[in-house]
């Protein structure tokens, strides 16, 4: 295997501790050796190993490339109209998710394929080298499973939403969506996924509509995560730890009892500051959830309707900015963060056995990512041990 030393590097980022300083790991004038695919040693660049190939990394800051763990990127349209009004004073409601709906059925496999392309490729120029992304708006058995085929040609992370909202099909009987949602078509879509989701809130499905949709995926070996306490106070987060969830995201309101069974269980709080960013609704406050103990995440939750940004820096700088975390606590998060939510250990780190994901910025701190927002620092992206942007 050819092994590759990137060297000249002013600030790593491994989020190991044991190879540097405090949770990010952090070694100053650093390099990196990476054998193929995966990261073989990474320290102070002066005790660096010999390897077949030598790059400079002129002095950048290297992290590990952003794992974006919510994304919605099978669909068609947008909303630019729905954005523009309630910039004008219309709150945002989940009924908005009908549009998309509507022109996602109407599009082909290969319009909706190249849109997911599309926003991937968008992603990755700005560091995000793994993401999830989810089903949703099919809402058939038909659409569903055609979506989830679409996604898994993209990612290995793939979620079916099928339980968005109540179909428009089956408005005068969400019951019987429920039972469309938990029989016929999770039988067609588990094959596709690796995760079920759902959208537990008022105006979509309750506590015990999510509990028995969340169980039927489980049956059906797919692990569970869910979108928790964005619009309202709620039982979604207190149901994503009593089912051991990987990830309750939003997150937005929360009682001193949410908090506290987060804290005390394995359910990653994924925020995604780009929807509140998008809505000016209240921001989630994640000072408090990382006092508690909380592992976070943060995440772009791209979607056409209430949050159409791909950039985890974006997201990183106002986090930065209006959710009370460090630019230390906010770059973990949109890594290792995001690792964890999709129980993955291979990703979000730069130490050995790591998969070699790396962003290189044109900057020579991560704390960049904030200081200068809305500036495209990411300089060069490496995937599985190759240089892709």
């Amino acid at each position: 295997m050819t092994t590759t030393l990137i060297t000249n590097i002013r600030s790593l980022v491994t989020n190991d501790p044991a190879l540097g300083e405090g949770p990010l790991g952090l070694v100053e004038d650093a390099a990196l050796v990476l054998d193929g695919e995966t990261v073989a040693w990474a320290g102070p660049a002066a005790q660096a190993p010999a390897a077949d190939h030598r790059v400079d990394a002129g002095g950048r800051a290297v992290l590990p490339g952003f794992v974006d763990s919510h994304s919605h990127l099978v669909f068609a349209g947008d909303r630019t109209a729905e954005f523009n009004a309630r910039m004008s004073g219309r709150p945002y409601e989940a009924g908005g998710i009908r549009t998309t709906v509507a022109a996602t059925r109407a599009a082909t496999d290969a319009e909706l394929s190249a849109n997911v392309a599309r926003y991937l490729r968008e992603a990755l120029r700005q560091g995000t080298t793994t993401f999830e992304t989810k089903s949703g708006y099919g809402l058939t058995v038909e659409d569903e499973a055609r979506a989830l085929r679409i996604a898994a040609e993209h990612t290995d992370e793939v979620t079916y939403l099928g339980a968005h909202i109540v179909s428009p099909d089956h408005a005068d009987d969400p019951a019987g969506y429920v039972d469309l949602v938990t029989g016929p078509m999770l039988d067609a879509c588990a094959p596709y996924a690796r995760w079920i989701d759902v959208f537990c809130e008022k105006g979509a499905f309750d506590g015990d509509q999510a509990r028995a949709i969340l169980q039927a995926g489980q049956a059906k070996g797919l692990q569970a995560r869910i979108h928790a306490n964005q619009l309202s106070y709620g039982p979604g987060v207190q149901l994503a730890v009593e089912l051991d969830a990987a990830s309750a995201d939003h997150c937005t309101h929360l009682t001193d009892a949410d908090v506290d069974a987060l804290a005390s269980g394995n359910t990653v709080a994924t925020l995604l500051p780009g929807a509140e960013f998008s809505t000016r609704a209240a921001w989630p406050d994640a000072r408090r959830l990382l006092d508690a103990g909380v592992t976070v995440a943060l995440s772009t939750d791209c979607n056409p309707g209430s949050s159409f940004t791909s950039s985890v820096p974006f997201c990183i700088a106002l986090a930065v900015r209006d959710m009370g975390m460090t630019p230390d606590e906010a770059v973990w998060a949109a890594t290792a963060g995001g690792a964890a939510a999709l129980r993955r250990t291979d990703v979000g780190r730069l130490s050995p056995g790591a998969r070699a994901d790396l962003a290189l910025l044109d900057a020579p701190s991560h704390v960049h990512l904030a200081y200068r927002p809305g500036v495209p620092l990411v300089a060069e992206v490496w995937r599985r041990g190759v240089r892709v942007v």
